[in-house]
């Protein structure tokens, strides 16, 4: 999701830095498609719940690009378990990234993104589904829900936009990788819709959020899911 979101922002004119962790060919990548649409790119690795890593990557996209308009969060982990049966060490490392990372990444960007920019956190449709087996996700979700509220708010005066796309079940690579075939046609049955969504759906959101003609959207979650919920 990262990646499409990367190359759709690059194909609207934007220039493209991409923190990653671990997949440096992945991210190699995307900066390929973010130069192949006449941007410049880069990539740069940073623990993006480690606030000194954080800071420090702010620092690196600083020195490459200059002035930064637009900070897009999607990093986030899942551990499935039911509630009485996830261990803890489970339980830390899905808050870690989802709400310390979330939390880590947005007090950079508030004090980094130029005023009229823009900063858009990544939820989930699970906030409204609450499905057995997913507590520990869910309520990271809600904390990333909770954040970007209240951020919008805090950035009074200088037109920031702070939103949160929240998606449905999507068709990443990690989605299909992870869930089997009979499970992804359950999923694609339930919205009114009939089908999974795509990255590209979620990147479109994202696009019109970070736009000109986003202006207006502000502290929101918004839901894309197909009308699932």
């Amino acid at each position: 999701m990262g990646r499409v979101i990367a190359s759709k922002l690059a194909a609207d004119g934007f220039d493209v830095a991409v923190a990653y962790v671990g997949d440096i060919d992945l991210a190699d990548a995307t900066v390929g498609e973010i130069v192949g649409h006449g941007r410049r790119g880069a990539a740069f690795a940073a623990d993006i719940a480690d606030e000194e890593a954080v800071s420090a990557l702010f620092d690196a996209v600083d020195d490459h690009f200059g002035r930064l308009d637009v900070v897009v969060h999607t990093a986030g982990i899942n551990r499935s378990a039911d509630l009485t049966d996830l261990d803890l060490a489970d339980f830390d490392a899905i808050h870690r990234v989802n709400v310390r990372g979330t939390f880590v990444v947005d007090q950079q960007a508030a004090r980094r993104v130029r005023d009229g920019g823009s900063i858009v956190n990544v939820s989930s449709t699970v906030v409204r589904l609450a499905p057995p087996a997913l507590s520990a996700y869910t309520a990271s979700k809600s904390a990333v829900d909770a954040l970007t509220r209240i951020l919008a708010k805090e950035l009074r005066g200088r037109d920031i936009t702070v939103n949160a796309v929240a998606p449905g079940p999507t068709a990443t690579a990690a989605f299909l990788d992870s869930t089997p075939a009979e499970e992804q046609e359950q999923l694609a049955a339930l919205p009114p819709l009939g089908r999974l969504g795509s990255p590209d759906d979620i990147a479109g959101i994202v696009s019109f959020l970070v736009g000109p003609t986003g202006r207006w959207v502000n502290g929101q979650v918004v839901y894309a899911n197909g009308g699932l919920v």
